[in-house]
């Protein structure tokens, strides 16, 4: 193995990240590196018979210019906070899943699942490479939490942890939702078959065989009106006891009059029912519903403002940083922000000088100067130097946390004026009025036709093409939307964007470019004096079009 050794300023490729060498070119094994954490990379993967993952893939790593303090991941040495992120223990092997960001090639999934022989601790490592994720099955005897995690971290994949992964687990899939789905499916596809002499006609004399077939249907239709409807009841009973009726009203409602008219038509052999038609209102009306709850999974937008935070920070105790949960921080608290970590709680800059990116907070990426005695605001990220800061609110307290809790209330109250909410405080009420009338009208004509005209004004009259139309649409523009990185908090917002007739840019400041501005003056001549005060003043403006100007 050749040893090490810097060379001048030659613009050359990393071997291990592909960035260009810049200061200096690290020369390792007769390979150039940037820095020492790229070729550190490389000579962990040589060691343990690894470099494989460079043929796979040119320059696939990850740059390693910023190293990774010794102490970074001390709090997870801390049960509680391991026994919140693990997914399942026994005594002897522990599993956990991190999402890690720098999955990006195949590379990466060759070398994430040969961890075992970088680790003897580590047992398997499973790649999603669709969401980015890795599943990490340890050995508790041979390693701990945290050495695995500064196994990821050394090869350039550092996992991201966040304070909402300890708040509150990932949300399970709705399994519930699919079981429903899948046996609404199931009946409603072998209705349709044996349905067929329905359809097709059938000869007297195989009435008996027809008897038989309407009697299969009604038994495959119960599974389906018990168990794959009864979300729809539910939500039409809770609207109901809060005084409200939604879209799932008239939906139940229909599906509920079409078995029991399809009961009776079978029971008294008079006809064939409808099992068909309830069944595939339920089963489409599922199939809605779990499209819309796979977008939202797959986008995984639906954070709050802890997924940013970390889990713990230094706080310094007797001279000492002893890392602190983020919900054990406690007003009086001196906590220790180093360079590009996030503020979590406001606090007052007692040590240091503080250059504070707050773009995750106002929009604004550029670093605020801040001297010892001026107030931080949670959400700023330190861009400088190590600082000390007293905590003078509690995290869930700070101005971020009101902030973000002000705009989701907005979203919520957004939710309650759709469209569909809109109509369905009409829809139902108007249904029920035209079957009354419709009844009225029969009793009066022909009582005889009376229940199957108002019947078939509930199946007819059901909403389920709308409901259908719109979780479809919403949960398609979701994710053409997400596809092109624009990303929506809730599907309440495609319907407020229909609405927009002007769109206003505040942020001049970050989309303008200074070398591209033709700027131009109208207006009465300038004296030289006015020309050098206009100068001077947009000389102390960091703006594009000042600095155009």
């Amino acid at each position: 193995m050749g040893s090490i050794k810097t060379l001048g300023p030659e613009k050359t490729a990393c071997y291990h990240c592909g960035e260009s060498c810049q200061a200096e070119t690290i020369f390792f094994d007769e390979k150039n590196f940037c820095c020492k954490g790229c070729s550190m990379v490389y000579g962990i993967l040589q060691q343990h018979s690894l470099c494989q993952y460079y043929s796979l893939n040119a320059s696939p790593g990850s740059n390693q210019r910023i190293s990774i303090r010794k102490d970074k991941f001390a709090f997870l040495d801390d049960v509680t906070v391991e026994t919140k992120l693990i997914s399942f223990k026994n005594g002897t092997e522990t599993r956990i899943s991190f999402y890690l960001p720098q999955i990006h090639c195949s590379s990466c999934l060759y070398l994430l699942e040969n961890l075992p022989r970088i680790e003897k601790g580590i047992v398997s490592g499973t790649v999603n490479f669709a969401r980015k994720e890795i599943d990490i099955v340890y050995n508790d005897d041979k390693c701990s939490l945290r050495t695995v995690v500064e196994t990821l971290a050394s090869l350039g994949y550092e996992p991201y942890i966040s304070l909402g992964d300890i708040k509150q687990k990932k949300p399970k899939k709705n399994k519930a939702l699919l079981f429903r789905l899948g046996v609404a499916g199931f009946c409603f596809a072998n209705i349709m078959l044996t349905s067929f002499p329905e359809y097709l006609g059938i000869e007297a004399s195989e009435a008996m065989l027809r008897d038989l077939f309407r009697w299969f249907n009604l038994v495959l239709s119960i599974p389906v009106f018990l168990y794959s409807a009864f979300p729809f009841y539910e939500s039409s009973w809770k609207s109901i006891r809060h005084r409200f009726l939604n879209i799932d009203a008239p939906i139940a409602l229909a599906v509920i009059i079409t078995f029991v008219r399809s009961v009776y038509e079978v029971v008294s052999g008079t006809g064939g029912g409808y099992f068909d038609s309830m069944t595939g209102i339920v089963f489409f009306m599922l199939a809605g519903r779990w499209l819309q709850d796979k977008t939202y999974e797959q986008l995984s937008f639906d954070r709050d403002y802890t997924s940013y935070f970390p889990i713990a920070v230094p706080v310094l105790k007797m001279d000492k940083e002893v890392p602190v949960m983020l919900p054990d921080i406690k007003p009086g608290d001196t906590l220790v922000i180093h360079h590009g970590e996030l503020i979590p709680a406001d606090g007052i800059l007692t040590r240091g000088k503080a250059f504070i990116d707050y773009s995750f907070v106002t929009g604004e990426a550029n670093p605020v100067l801040k001297e010892t005695g001026e107030l931080l605001y949670a959400g700023g990220k330190q861009t400088g130097e190590r600082i000390e800061l007293l905590v003078i609110k509690e995290v869930a307290q700070s101005y971020l946390t009101s902030l973000w809790n002000k705009d989701k209330k907005e979203d919520d109250e957004a939710g309650k004026s759709s469209f569909v909410h809109l109509v369905s405080r009409y829809f139902t009420v108007v249904l029920i009025f035209i079957a009354v009338a419709t009844a009225a009208y029969w009793m009066s004509v022909d009582s005889a036709r009376m229940w199957p005209a108002v019947t078939s004004v509930f199946i007819i009259a059901c909403p389920c093409a709308l409901l259908l139309s719109h979780t479809f649409t919403n949960g398609n523009i979701i994710r053409i939307l997400g596809r092109n990185g624009f990303y929506l908090r809730n599907a309440g917002v495609i319907e407020r964007i229909a609405s927009i007739d002007h769109v206003v840019l505040d942020k001049t400041g970050t989309l303008t470019i200074a070398e591209m501005q033709d700027i131009s003056y109208e207006g009465r001549h300038l004296s030289q004096l006015e020309k050098e005060q206009l100068a001077s003043l947009a000389g102390c403006s960091s703006h594009p079009l000042s600095r155009a100007l």
